[in-house]
C-alpha cells in the first residue's frame, strides 16, 4: 500500500518485485490483507493508521516502527509505554506484534552470519499472532526470540536504537546483528 500507488517511483517498484507485485492505496492494501506491516516513518504512523478508517479487527499488524527522533539522537517514547503500544492504542481491535524493528535493510534480505542467524525479538499479546510473525521470521531465516507480551516493546525499540547508533554512529556498518547465545 501507498498513499501514492500511481506514483513513478512505486511503478518502478513493483515492476521489479515480481509477478504477484501490485499496488493499492493504503487502506485497500489493509482491508485485503490478513497480515499488515507497518514500516513508516514514526511521525506519520499514527495519520497512516487513521487513514485506513476502517476496521482492523483480526487482522495481525505487524509494528515495525521504532520511535526515532528524525536525527537519529534517541527515541520519542520509551519506558513508560512504546510505539507498540500506541499503535495497537491506534489501531484498535488489531492483533499487534511487534518484529522486524531491531535490525537493518541488509539483515533482512540476508540474516545469515556463517553458521548463526541473526535474532529477532518480537513480543505481542496474541499468541496466535505472534507464532504467525514468528513463523514469517523464521522462514526469512532469523533465529526467532519471543519477548513476551507487547509491554516488552518498551525495551526492543531501544535496543534498535542501539543497532542504529552501532551501525551508523560509531562506524561498524549496517552488516551487523544480534544473536542470543543459549546454552
Amino acid at each position: 500500500g501507498s498513499r501514492n500507488p500511481n506514483s513513478t517511483k512505486v511503478q518502478e517498484l513493483v515492476q521489479h518485485s515480481g509477478a504477484n507485485a501490485r499496488t493499492a492505496t493504503i487502506a485497500e492494501a489493509v482491508a485485503g490483507a490478513e497480515v499488515v506491516a507497518m514500516a513508516t516513518p514514526w511521525g506519520v504512523t499514527q495519520e497512516v493508521i487513521q487513514s485506513v478508517g476502517g476496521d482492523w479487527r483480526g487482522k495481525i499488524l505487524i509494528d515495525c516502527t521504532n520511535p526515532l527522533a528524525s536525527d537519529l539522537s534517541g527515541l520519542t517514547v520509551g519506558h513508560t509505554t512504546s510505539a507498540g503500544e500506541l499503535v495497537a492504542e491506534w489501531a484498535r481491535a488489531a492483533r499487534v506484534v511487534k518484529a522486524f524493528n531491531n535490525t537493518g535493510a541488509g539483515n533482512m534480505a540476508d540474516p545469515n552470519y556463517g553458521d548463526a542467524a541473526a535474532a529477532m525479538f518480537i513480543c505481542g499479546d496474541d499468541p496466535e499472532a505472534k507464532k504467525i510473525v514468528g513463523g514469517l521470521a523464521k522462514e526469512l531465516g532469523f533465529d526467532v526470540v519471543d519477548a513476551g507480551g507487547l509491554v516488552m516493546a518498551r525495551y526492543l525499540e531501544p535496543l534498535a536504537m542501539l543497532w542504529v547508533r552501532l551501525a551508523y554512529v560509531e562506524g561498524l556498518g549496517p552488516n551487523i546483528a544480534f544473536k542470543l547465545l543459549k546454552r
